[in-house]
């Protein structure tokens, strides 16, 4: 073996020291509300036939990998016909890329999920279509198509002032909306790029076309839920009450079907943006806790992430108790999480425990469990998963050279497997302790009151009267916590912290839990 593919191992011994506590607990599916979902690009996972693609008999094949790990729930970047890698343009709503198989394949790794027990959840993309599907191929034909008002059209005259549009958003660095499909005359409108024509939902023909392809997922394959692409961007910014109207219409005729259909929404902005879409999508990526989880790193401010925190889950229950905050430390639109901490394996490994040990629904992104790299562009982020050294890796897909997730830099996994100081290995590690600790998946968050140095991260989490006091060190120093004398167990520790005298000793990256 070569002695490159154990340093980013060998060189974090003495990161992982956690007490066998969960051994004899049971372990328990939280989700939805605080379940955990992993995230797949089947492109990149696993490839079953040697065309160098990824597809979905690989994830077949692979399901047990989702299992071991602990998660609960896959969630799927498209799948569906597109003209291009990442499938966000969409050409056939009822069909599955050809390269990723048939829907009897996908039928098949449905019916195999769902009997071990893991849910699966697809991207469903209705803010915009391809340019290629066959709804705007006639829309662009003339002002008198049926299919005309199925997109947003305007004439050169009545949108002169927009046409040339600068404006930046969190969630598309796109500066032109209105494209000239080639005529001159008459624009339509993408909000992404052209190749993304934006749907008209005022139409209600469009409405009920998406609400009949949500019936086929849902009633004829059998998916467990939708991932909705562009949840903000239905109608245009100023119309915010119409895009929280719609999904509420959306999820009323979702549930006609499936009743407990699950709808995690992207919307790409703060909290007072975000709320108001509740009840529409009753589960909502937090961008915030992303963001806050880095910056706090960068600043050596610990309760940073639990002031952000507390302040959306507390604004979240003035509007519905009955919300799910789908938290995550990193996604196919942001660098490796590896990356954004300074390529330290002791920050990685306390990030996924911080993500663990506070409240919401997390999501894991596919490869993040083995230290995979990734900065932009996209495609860089989304590289293939490595399942074992290259010789013996006949899974592996090769539609991409990698750049940043070599064999020379990520271990795979086949080897991580072996290895106790694995990032793997702690992946499934803190995963289960949260799978067999109900306070740690479902309990209340609360600040603890003490002074703190700036570093130190600590919250209490409590549930039907089991509490747990956790603390982390996101500093380089070591810091010393004095905690209450009910808390004398220690539940789980993460380098070397440790507890004596009541007072907690955490070296700089480190984590540890008490129980009372």
């Amino acid at each position: 073996m070569k002695k490159h593919l154990l340093a980013p191992i060998l060189s974090v011994l003495t990161i992982l020291t956690s007490c066998d506590t969960t051994s004899n607990s049971k372990v328990e599916n939280h989700w939805p509300h605080a379940g955990i979902t992993y995230e797949i690009f089947i492109q990149s996972f696993y490839d079953s036939n040697g065309d160098g693609i990824g597809d979905i008999n690989g994830v077949t094949k692979k399901l047990d990998h989702v299992k071991e790990l602990g998660a609960n729930a896959i969630w799927f970047m498209p799948i569906m016909p597109s003209p291009s890698y990442h499938k966000y343009d969409v050409t056939d709503y009822n069909g599955i890329h050809p390269d990723y198989g048939t829907m009897d394949d996908f039928k098949n790794m449905l019916k195999s999920a769902h009997e071990k027990n893991i849910k699966v959840v697809i991207d469903l993309i209705i803010n915009h279509t391809s340019s290629e599907h066959p709804w705007f191929i006639e829309s662009k034909k003339g002002r008198d198509n049926p299919y005309r008002d199925y997109y947003v059209w305007a004439q050169k005259d009545t949108i002169a002032d927009f046409i040339n549009k600068k404006t930046i958003t969190l969630d598309s660095d796109n500066i032109r909306q209105w494209h000239d499909p080639g005529n001159g005359e008459d624009f339509y409108y993408g909000f992404f790029i052209g190749g993304m024509p934006d749907l008209n939902f005022d139409n209600p023909k469009v409405r009920e076309e998406i609400y009949e392809i949500g019936r086929f997922w849902l009633e004829e394959v059998g998916v467990d839920g939708f991932r909705l692409d562009a949840a903000k961007h239905i109608y245009t910014d100023d119309r915010p009450k119409d895009n929280h109207a719609f999904w509420k219409e959306f999820r009323s005729e979702m549930t006609k079907i499936k009743p407990d259909v699950y709808l995690v929404g992207e919307v790409y902005d703060m909290k007072e943006v975000v709320a108001p879409y509740l009840p529409g999508l009753p589960a909502l990526f937090n961008f915030d806790f992303h963001y806050t989880l880095l910056e706090s790193y960068k600043k050596e401010d610990g309760m940073l992430l639990v002031r952000k925190q507390k302040e959306i889950l507390d604004f979240y229950k003035d509007i519905t108790d009955e919300f799910i905050d789908a938290t995550f430390s990193s996604n196919h639109d942001q660098p490796r999480l590896l990356n954004s901490l300074d390529e330290n394996p002791k920050k990685l490994k306390q990030a996924v425990t911080i993500l663990m040990s506070m409240p919401g629904a997390p999501y894991l992104y596919y490869g993040e469990e083995i230290g995979m790299m990734g900065k932009k562009p996209d495609e860089n982020i989304r590289e293939p998963f490595l399942w074992d050294i290259r010789a013996n890796d006949s899974g592996r897909a090769t539609w991409i050279d990698a750049e940043y997730s070599k064999d020379d830099v990520v271990t795979p996994l086949a080897i991580q497997k072996s290895m106790s100081t694995s990032y793997f290995n702690h992946y499934r590690e803190i995963i289960k302790l949260r799978n067999t600790n109900r306070a740690l998946a479902l309990g209340d968050l609360e600040f603890y009151s003490e002074d703190l140095s700036k570093p130190v991260m600590a919250f209490l989490r409590k549930y039907e009267g089991q509490e747990l006091f956790v603390i982390h060190n996101l500093g380089q120093e070591e810091q010393s916590i004095n905690v209450p004398e009910s808390f004398q167990a220690v539940l789980f520790s993460l380098g070397n912290g440790s507890l004596e005298n009541n007072i907690v000793r955490l070296p700089g990256y480190a984590s540890i839990i008490l129980e009372k």
